[in-house]
């Protein structure tokens, strides 16, 4: 019997789907098994495009095509839950297992807590996420660094701290993460601060830390986060799609330390990024004297979710032409009806033509807020 906690070293039964699987195929085989029981009507995860920088949200209802979402796509950062709201009618008519990072998860579980989206209807399988990178900057990276034609890499990682790359021509090159931060590449700023590495909200959380042993690079440590998690993973086991073993504790270890690392990592990434309390309304009101308010954050946000927008209640002539509120009104109006809702997904900041660090703005207003109520209930409870 599996329970909520429990830990596991999951390959896939299946020597074909294991072969061509990420990590054993364990992800893979899990979704094939919610298909073919019928548990789920459909798989929302990301698929490959025209090439590895290029993800594309892909809903898939035929079990023998499961295989062709699996691998992983740090270069090419989606948010599904947009996707599920946009797209999909908030899973309102359809039971889909969602496959997502951390961002989607607190993005989803956000869209519930609004009466959005419906829970029941979702099978949630998270993914460790140590980051994503910017698609056109990671080409510019690896050109640069790597020394190598971007188009002509097949595949690309994240592990042990490296960024790695292969070739069509199995060349394989790795690079320290923190040695292309500090010369301005790598990860996308909001993810270098998040604090979600093991999306727990999910179901199940799946990844590759903490795999050591015989299974290392061929099995997926799963953890089971929720009694649908349990419920699955249980049935996942006894239907033969995949095999599971008890994880080398010395691994569970090892996973503990690389999250407590990149949490580490990402606090001091906050103190890096955020702005000293001295000088925060200088900067942020001549950062948002850029904004042309082509509302694109807004139109992207995976919380902001008004049937009628805030924002444009209290400004009727919002759309009229020279009667726009002043520039720096509509962040500061977003943070404050976003201040606890802010998923840190960096979706606002991506496509901010004239380039605002707005993921920076609403995560650092979001920890101030955190601070101040903290304070207000230990003051009222004395």
């Amino acid at each position: 019997m599996v329970n909520i906690g429990d830990k596991f070293y999951v390959k896939a039964a299946d020597a074909g789907i294991q072969a061509k699987g990420e990590c054993g195929g364990a992800v893979t085989a899990i979704l094939k098994y919610l298909l073919e029981n019928k548990m789920v009507d459909a798989v929302l995860a990301m698929g490959r495009g025209k090439d590895i920088y290029d993800g594309v949200p892909t809903l898939v209802t035929d079990p023998a095509k499961i295989s062709e979402i699996s691998g992983s796509l740090h270069c090419a950062p989606l948010l599904q839950s947009k996707f599920l709201h946009k797209y999909l009618d908030d899973a309102k008519g359809l039971k889909i297992a969602v496959v997502g990072v951390g961002c989607d998860a607190m993005a989803i579980k956000k869209m519930a807590e609004k009466g959005v989206i419906n829970l029941d209807n979702l099978v949630l399988i998270g993914l460790n996420c140590g980051g994503t990178l910017p698609p056109v900057k990671a080409q510019e990276m690896i050109q640069k660094f790597y020394e190598v034609n971007p188009q002509d890499v097949v595949k690309e990682e994240i592990a042990k701290g490296n960024f790695i790359i292969e070739t069509k021509d199995h060349q394989h090159k790795e690079i320290k993460i923190d040695e292309l931060e500090e010369l301005g590449y790598g990860r996308r700023a909001n993810c270098r601060r998040c604090e979600v590495k093991i999306p727990r909200v999910m179901d199940i959380a799946c990844g590759n830390w903490g795999v050591i042993g015989s299974d290392a690079g061929r099995a997926t440590f799963v953890e089971v986060c929720s009694d649908l998690g349990a419920e699955l993973i249980d049935g996942a086991i006894k239907a033969n799609a995949v095999i599971a073993t008890e994880p080398i504790p010395k691994g569970i270890e090892i996973r503990d330390s690389i999250e407590k690392s990149m949490l580490k990592l990402a606090e001091k990434w906050q103190k890096h990024d955020f702005v000293d309390d001295a000088k925060k309304e200088e900067y942020w009101l001549q950062q948002f004297s850029k904004c042309i308010k082509c509302l694109g954050c807004i139109k992207v946000c995976p919380v902001c979710l008004c049937a009628d927008c805030k924002i444009e209640s209290t400004e009727p002539y919002w759309f009229e032409t020279n009667k726009y509120p002043v520039s720096p009104k509509l962040q500061f109006t977003r943070a404050a009806h976003l201040a606890s809702d802010c998923v840190n997904c960096g979706q606002c900041e991506d496509v901010c033509p004239v380039e605002i660090p707005l993921s920076t703005f609403f995560q650092q207003s979001g920890k101030d807020y955190e601070r101040i109520f903290k304070k207000f209930d230990e003051l009222t409870s004395l």
